[in-house]
């Protein structure tokens, strides 16, 4: 009788591990299709630019990114009570340096990083006009990551969207850099200054 239910119970554990391993198979089948089909459509440069989005502005009215074809923007989360929002006074300084020369700044105020944007948009808008100037397009506030991330933002952090790089939002004041034609060129992370180097080095290439 012992062996009889020791039997029973060895076939019981074979069959569970069988079912466990033909599950992770089949998630591991399901991952590597979805790399494939991501690799796929960044080789037939199936993908989106930046100029294929409309959002909305700070004052709640439609910004159709396609406004700005012809021109190198850069996109950035930005925050007003972060230890990096005196990044603000050196955004606005890029966007009154280079401006003329077809470039904008874009921002993006967000509260996904310690609740470090908890304002309306009224109230950001007049914390960065009264501390900073600013006078850069400022939209409407959003969500740069996690299950609520605005759709742009899929777009420039998934190379399966944006057919250059992956790349998710680390923490407030990331920089995105998008070319004339609305394609992803490269991210500058939060703690480097939009006065780097390499974003000067990029605006005035060519």
């Amino acid at each position: 009788m012992k062996q009889h239910y020791f039997n029973i119970l060895i076939v019981a554990l074979i069959t569970f591990s069988a079912l466990q391993c033909s599950g992770q198979n089949r998630q591991n089948k399901e991952k590597e299709q979805l790399t494939e089909q991501a690799e796929t459509a960044v080789e037939a440069g199936d993908f989106q630019t930046l100029h294929d989005f409309t959002v909305k502005d700070i004052d709640g009215n439609d910004f159709d990114l396609a406004s700005l074809k012809g021109k190198k923007v850069l996109v950035v989360n930005v925050a007003s009570k972060c230890g990096l929002t005196p990044q603000y006074e050196q955004l606005q300084q890029l966007y009154e340096k280079y401006g003329d020369k077809q470039f904008v700044v874009i921002g993006f105020p967000a509260n996904n990083f310690k609740d470090q944007e908890p304002g309306s948009n009224l109230e950001i808008k007049e914390f960065c006009t009264a501390n900073f100037g600013v006078t850069f397009p400022l939209m409407d506030k959003i969500s740069v990551t996690g299950d609520d991330q605005a759709p742009l933002y899929q777009w420039l952090t998934q190379k399966s969207e944006n057919g250059k790089i992956d790349q998710e939002v680390t923490w407030n004041f990331q920089k995105f850099l998008i070319d004339e034609e609305g394609h992803m060129v490269d991210v500058v992370m939060p703690q480097e200054s939009p006065m780097s180097e390499k974003i000067v080095n990029w605006l005035t290439e060519g």
